[in-house]
């Protein structure tokens, strides 16, 4: 697990065509100051699976104002009406799974299951083109799991080993995120010796953990501000 001063530099693995699950329910618990790395970054066709692509201008919806987006996995895209436009375009191809499906896919792909059957979406049009399959007499559709290159996720704190700790529900998909990427970068507010953190209050250990960033910019009740 490395430490990095910068955005761009914890960023440098990333490139064109990778498929980036980034943390956060609408901007809250978003990793904002690696958003706006991706931002910087030359890079496009970016496959983003994330509740939501922010909002419009806001985090991920400056990228899909880039164009940087071709494929969005999520759950709840009416934040941001941009998505739809893109859509109506051409220029952006979207997966909508309930949220419950998300975050089990998600957790599928970090524990190294291929996939699972659901009783959720059987009979709607989120289950068109899935496999059906009759369980006990009742209906189940079949749901891959999901992973990624790479992760981008905010936590509360860090100890220098990479241990995190979140603030209450502003964890929401980040811990299983942390599980399910071949690289993982964690923003955090506030990085502590080896030690400090109360172990019961870990909820990502240190090994799923690559690279670490300050946060340069948090959410307020004001709206986003920068900080550092």
């Amino acid at each position: 697990m490395k430490i990095f001063n910068t955005a761009q530099e914890a960023l440098a693995k990333v490139k064109s065509g990778d498929t980036i699950m980034v943390g956060g329910f609408g901007l809250i618990g978003a990793p904002l100051t690696l958003i706006d790395g991706l931002v910087e970054m030359n890079i496009n066709e970016l496959t983003i699976i994330s509740n939501n692509l922010g909002e419009q201008g806001k985090g991920l919806g400056i990228l899909l104002q880039q164009k940087k987006v071709k494929r969005a996995i999520g759950s709840y895209f009416t934040s941001n009406r941009d998505v739809g436009d893109a859509m109506q375009l051409g220029e952006l191809t979207v997966e909508l799974l309930p949220q419950g499906t998300l975050s089990e896919s998600i957790r599928a792909g970090g524990a190294g299951i291929g996939g699972y059957y659901t009783k959720t979406a059987v009979g709607t049009e989120l289950a068109n083109g899935k496999e059906i399959k009759i369980i006990d007499g009742e209906q189940y559709v079949f749901e891959k799991a999901l992973v990624a290159d790479v992760s981008l996720i905010r936590a509360r704190k860090a100890d220098k080993l990479g241990n995190l700790v979140y603030y209450k529900t502003a964890q929401n998909f980040n811990p299983l995120m942390a599980t399910a990427a071949r690289y993982v970068i964690a923003e955090v507010e506030e990085i502590v010796e080896v030690g400090e953190l109360n172990p019961n209050e870990i909820t990502t250990p240190h090994l799923f953990v690559d690279a670490i960033i300050l946060a340069k910019r948090v959410l307020t009740k004001d709206g986003v501000k920068e900080v550092g």
